[in-house]
């Protein structure tokens, strides 16, 4: 998506390099590494000499020797890498002790908090770059080491934009690959490289064998490279790391079985900012090098100033470098060829061929355009060419240049495709064929670049003074942090995809947990299975599966899950997320009574006896609770699924049509239960006149249980009705049957539990404070509010003020308390006629439950009508956590960042996102955190406010490509879980701390329970209250796994062919993760813990009834078993061979399985 538009830039600091007086750089720096000429001595005797010669050549050696160490410092040795695997080099590392001691806080170069801390982002001109400088070189720099300059001819195929991934296909990708396929078939010199195999999986379909069989002759002769090659290029901002792993897994998964290669470098061009997240997971799945290219201006400014565009990303907590991945930024301000051959737009549009007239493309905005290339000009061409890669040199440190050559969907034609290549051939001819010019200039592929590169690393210490580095490149500096919020010009943040589309950023992770879910009932199918008839069911279904895993990773898309797409594009992966979603639950529905044995034979063409309790009648409707309705003298089963690794008791609730109903468990025992009205966001009719039916149950690990609902039982109470109070102006909402009723009078309203008391302002039906069980007091203030932005689009977040209250006196409030849940519903009262937004708070009375210490939070929002243009909602809790503007968001699902509020920033440049997680700490040690189970924007604008945005419509288009705004909004529901936590040892002030903080044990927990939710299925048919079935539940693990264990999944990645398979092979995985927690906040927690992952977990003695062997490690993308390549200790794959589990706090390993049923 590249954009004509241009302008930016800021203020340096004064260099720490050697640099010239007048303050621009002119150059590369001497090399450390090149050794000066021998001097000779001066004779006075020959036969002095001649006698003497053994003794003075050593003397001489030895003082030469002495002055070289002297002189230059202990030379660095030769490395000689070979293409693969590549070994990094052993060397200690500096470590950094952390208060915790079982994660070591990382020793780097730079970090991206010290990069905000010093760039002032002035915006400065600076010309012909206009966000940087007038770049300048001596001409001297490339004597001892020629340019070597690689040009990477690319086409970047967003898979759904302003069109759906079928249309793309059609009218261009396919295209495309044809004319890669024909035109790099001419001339081995041409090279090409390729990232979405969504589009080449979908050409392969089509393609000849003749086609084929070309594709794979240039992929293994080094003309073409797959990069990435995963399913899509992914958004690193909304992307949980389950939905990362998957989307790349499935396509380096098909890309090798079809071609035969696992790519091992990663081109990320198009995210708008990026994730420390993607850089672990790529480097634990064997990828060496990577490229990025969306960064703020400003640090790019900087990075390239000190010449640090290329670093070793490190994650914060590894002080031992084995997450160590080198990567090469982009510097400039697309990745299209204007903005990639040099630091002048105007001047590279002229090589842009494919701008030449009769093609298609916009001619050059800048006035000067291209022209062919002949004998008469090539001259003139090539040296302007050959000065633009001379100062893109200068930003870096090594004599080896990238250029990539390309743009969105380039390359369409054969006439197009020929234009670029013949014209840089001459040029490059040229060049190359002038000895003065001390340059080589040639096509390339992303790893020509990465090894040459690493190659004269190899041979040239590039290294600064006092500079960290990394072992496993030398020359460059370390990094640490991530790299949001993204700015490309101006004040322009692109804050505001992080909340685009939330309804389908739900959608997304829904997906994800039922996806997840499946992943794990097939796994289990097959595993228990001991006969063919069993396995109809599962293999029938891997089609299914497979498309589902393709559906949900398209959405990863940098243009899905971002939601900033087209309206009909959106719809076509909703669409495609909705077929994938039913078909997941029709499985599992089938699933559940092969698994309880009340059908071994069970196929994918007999109906199910089971559905969801929540469905969904198209892809942009709510999700709605089927109601139970059993008769009296009769009863309905409910099958309810666990996906955590431990057993699980908590509250949980199905809708019912009568409130008489009776809660049984599988062995027919009376459960206690509590009835309260259903809700819904509406100004007259709150009460729907169904009910919500609540109980505790327990279901084990990974494993299901059997409850009954029933009506007319006769030896068990019935479900007890809640008390309501009720506050309405006027006197609108009537008492429901069979609830008693009573008014709200007072000016605020309290609900508690055993370990908190809520208090709210009745009047506006808002949350006040906490009166904690210890006595100590947190200020809520929660507030909702409304951003007016008229210059705010899908990308971008462009408000023109503060968010103003939107609250007024005078709203309605019911308030229901019952035994297991007390639940204040507020419907504020608006300027609007209908407001905007309605919300649930609810406290649960569950011992021995994580549910115990939440405060949930429900908002239902409908931002739909012309009224609410161009807003955007928010929520914001004005705490009395004395946080001083810092904050900690995650990264993924999978780390935390620390987040500080930059007066220097405008206010959207300090939105982050938000895709599971928040927290604020006080200086007391306070901490303050919002779970979240879909991506969302955060902030912290004032001391002790967190606020979160909801959801924004926005008429204006914001000039990023797109044409369109956000109108297409949709009810959704937003669902939070709020913790509180003291801290039970002292701690130091959080703003002292620069680097992130991990949450608590119990915290973890709650955010697994969120976003792992229990999956509750019904029968379809009710049955006679006299027949009682046999108990049925089902529990697979020997014991629940330790707290700080999480099963990331547990699949069987090719389903299709697992009966195809040899019969000893690995035919399953085990992916798990280690949470590292928090341990100053570990008494709740660990109360409901059984253990911790401190000792190794025995793979062989996990399953019950199943007999685990031949377990192999593995990297992440299941793809690579030599587990030196990945960076992780010698004791994951030792270990594994002998079932021992041995993992690290804040690691994810993948382990290969055979599992049969154990006789």
């Amino acid at each position: 998506m590249p954009f004509s538009s241009r302008r930016g830039g800021g203020g340096w600091a004064q260099s720490l390099l050697p640099i010239s007086i007048t303050g621009k750089p002119t150059g590369k720096q001497p090399r450390a590494g090149i050794k000066p000429r021998k001097r000779t001595a001066v004779t006075t005797s020959r036969d002095f000499i001649l006698s003497n010669l053994f003794t003075i050549g050593l003397c001489f050696t030895f003082l030469f020797f002495i002055f070289i160490l002297l002189r230059y410092g202990v030379p660095k040795p030769l490395h000689f890498r070979a293409p693969r695997p590549r070994f990094p080099r052993p060397r200690k590392p500096v470590i950094h002790k952390s208060q915790n001691a079982t994660v070591l806080d990382a020793a780097v170069d730079i970090t991206t908090k010290g990069l905000y801390d010093k760039i002032q982002f002035l915006d400065q001109d600076g010309g012909e770059w206009k966000q940087e400088w007038r770049v300048t070189y001596k001409g001297t720099e490339w004597n001892d080491e020629k340019l070597k300059v690689f040009v990477v001819p690319h086409s970047h195929n967003d898979p759904g934009w302003k069109l759906t991934v079928e249309e793309y296909y059609d009218r261009q990708s396919r295209h495309i690959l044809d004319t890669i396929v024909e035109t790099l078939s001419k001339d081995n010199r041409r090279k090409f490289i390729w990232e979405e195999m969504s589009y080449l999986e979908r050409w392969w379909r089509d393609a000849s064998d003749v086609k084929r069989d070309s594709f794979i002759n240039l992929v293994r002769n080094g003309q073409l490279e797959i990069v990435g090659g995963g399913w899509v290029m992914n958004d690193e901002a909304n992307s949980h790391y389950f939905a990362i792993i998957e989307q790349i897994t499935e396509g380096n998964m098909w890309l090798n079985e079809t071609v035969g290669v696992i790519p091992k470098n990663s081109w990320s061009i198009d995210p708008f900012g990026y994730s420390s997240t993607m850089a672990y997971l790529l480097r634990r799945m064997g990828f060496e090098n990577m490229l990025i290219q969306r960064t703020h201006y400003e640090l790019k400014k900087e990075l390239a100033w000190h010449k640090n565009l290329e670093f070793v990303w490190r994650q914060s907590w590894d002080a031992e470098e084995t997450t160590d991945i080198f990567v090469h930024m982009m510097p400039f301000y697309s990745y299209d060829i204007p903005h990639t051959c040099g630091p002048e737009p105007a001047v590279c549009c002229q090589f842009d061929f494919a701008r030449m007239r009769g093609f298609v493309y916009e001619r050059c905005p800048w006035g000067a355009h291209p022209v062919e290339t002949d004998q008469e000009n090539v001259k003139e061409m090539a040296l302007k060419l050959l000065d633009q890669y001379r100062k893109k040199s200068t930003l870096y440190r090594t004599n080896t240049l990238l250029v990539p050559l390309g743009d969105d969907f380039r390359y369409i034609s054969i006439d197009e495709a020929e234009a670029q290549f013949r014209n840089y051939q001459m040029l490059f001819d040229y060049i190359n064929s002038d000895p003065s010019l001390n340059a080589d200039a040639k096509f390339g592929t992303l790893d020509d670049y990465f090894s040459t590169l690493r190659n004269e690393a190899d041979r040239i210490n590039y290294s600064h003074t006092d500079e960290i580095g990394s072992g496993e490149i030398g020359g460059f500096p370390s990094l640490s942090g991530d790299f949001f919020t993204y700015a490309d010009r101006k004040n322009d943040y692109w804050s505001g995809y992080y909340v685009s589309r939330p309804f389908f950023k739900a959608v997304d992770r829904v997906l994800e947990h039922t996806l997840r879910s499946a992943e794990m009932m097939m796994a289990f199918l097959l595993g228990y299975c001991q006969r063919v008839q069993c396995e109809k069911l599962p293999t029938g279904f891997s089609y299914k599966l497979t498309a589902a895993r393709r559906n949900l990773a398209l959405f990863q898309h940098h243009g899905g899950v971002t939601g900033t797409a087209k309206d009909h594009v959106v719809e076509d992966y909703g669409t495609r997320m909705h077929l994938a979603l039913q078909d997941l639950q029709i499985f599992m529905s089938k699933a559940i009574e092969v698994l309880f044995g009340i059908r071994h034979e069970k196929n994918d063409q007999n109906p199910a006896h089971f559905e969801p309790a929540q469905t969904r009648s198209k892809y942009d409707a709510q999700p709605v609770d089927r109601a139970l309705s059993a008769n009296e003298g009769t009863l309905q089963t409910v099958v309810i699924f666990n996906p955590l690794e431990q057993i699980t008791n908590e509250v949980v609730m199905v809708v019912v049509e009568r409130p008489d109903a009776t809660v049984l468990d599988s062995n027919w025992t009376c459960v206690r239960s509590q009835i309260s009205p259903e809700l819904r966001h509406d100004t007259y009719r709150i009460f729907t006149g169904r009910h919500r039916l609540y109980w505790k149950a327990s279901v084990p690990a990974m494993g299901l249980q059997t409850y009954y609902i029933a009506n007319g039982f006769v030896g068990c109470e019935k479900a007890k009705p809640a008390r309501l109070r009720i506050f309405t102006s006027p006197k609108l909402l009537s008492c429901p049957s069979p609830y008693a009723c009573g008014d709200l009078e007072s000016d605020t309203v309290e609900i508690s539990n055993q370990h908190q008391t809520l208090v709210f302002n009745v009047s506006y039906g808002q949350l006040q404070k906490i009166n904690h069980e210890d006595g100590h007091l947190t200020v809520i203030a929660e507030e909702l509010g409304m951003y007016s932005s008229t210059g705010s689009g899908a990308f971008l977040f462009k408000p023109n003020g503060n968010a103003e209250p939107i609250g007024l006196a005078g709203g309605q409030m019911v308030v229901s308390e019952g035994h297991l849940v007390r639940e204040v519903f507020s419907y504020p009262r608006t300027q609007w006629q209908k407001t905007p937004v309605s919300h649930s708070t609810r406290l649960y009375n569950s011992e021995n439950s994580v549910q115990e210490f939440v405060i949930e939070k429900e908002y239902h929002v409908e931002l739909i009508g012309h009224e609410f243009d161009d807003k955007e909602l928010i929520a914001r809790y004005k705490t009395n956590v004395d946080n001083n503007r810092i904050f900690y968001s995650d990264l993924n699902g999978f780390q935390m960042s620390r987040r500080e509020t930059y007066d220097k920033i405008p206010l959207q440049g300090n939105y982050y996102p938000m895709p599971s997680l928040a927290f604020m700490l006080g200086s007391n040690g306070e901490r303050f955190s919002v779970h979240t189970r879909q991506s969302m924007g955060v902030a912290s604008l004032e001391n002790g406010w967190l606020e979160i945005m909801l959801d924004r419509r926005l008429v204006r288009d914001d000039d990023r490509g797109l044409g369109q705004g956000v109108m297409d909004n949709h009810p959704m529901n937003v669902l939070f879980h709020i913790l509180v936590e003291s801290n039970i040892t002292s701690s130091a002030n959080p703003s002292l701390n620069p680097r992130p903080l991990s949450p608590s044990l119990l915290s973890y927990l709650v955010g697994a329970h969120l976003n792992y939710p229990l999956q509750i299925f019904i029968a379809k048919k009710a049955e006679a209250i006299s027949v009682q079935p046999p108990p049925r539940s089902f529990s697979p693990l020997v014991a629940s796994l330790p707290c700080d264990l999480h099963i990331v999944n547990f699949k069987v990645p090719r389903p299709s062919k697992y009966s195809q398979q040899p019969l000893e092979e690995p035919k399953f995985v085990l992916v798990l993760q280690r949470r590292h927690w928090d341990s100053s906040y570990c008494r709740k927690g660990r109360s409901h813990c059984s253990s911790i992952a401190d000792e190794p977990i025995n793979l062989f003695d996990m399953f019950n009834g199943l007999t685990v062997s031949n377990a192999k490690a593995t990297s992440l993308n299941l793809l690579r078993e030599d587990t030196d390549v990945l960076g992780y200790s010698e004791q994951f794959g030792s270990g594994a061979q002998e079932g021992h589990v041995i993992i690290s706090p804040m690691e994810i390993q993948a382990y290969k399985l055979h599992l049969r049923p154990r006789h």
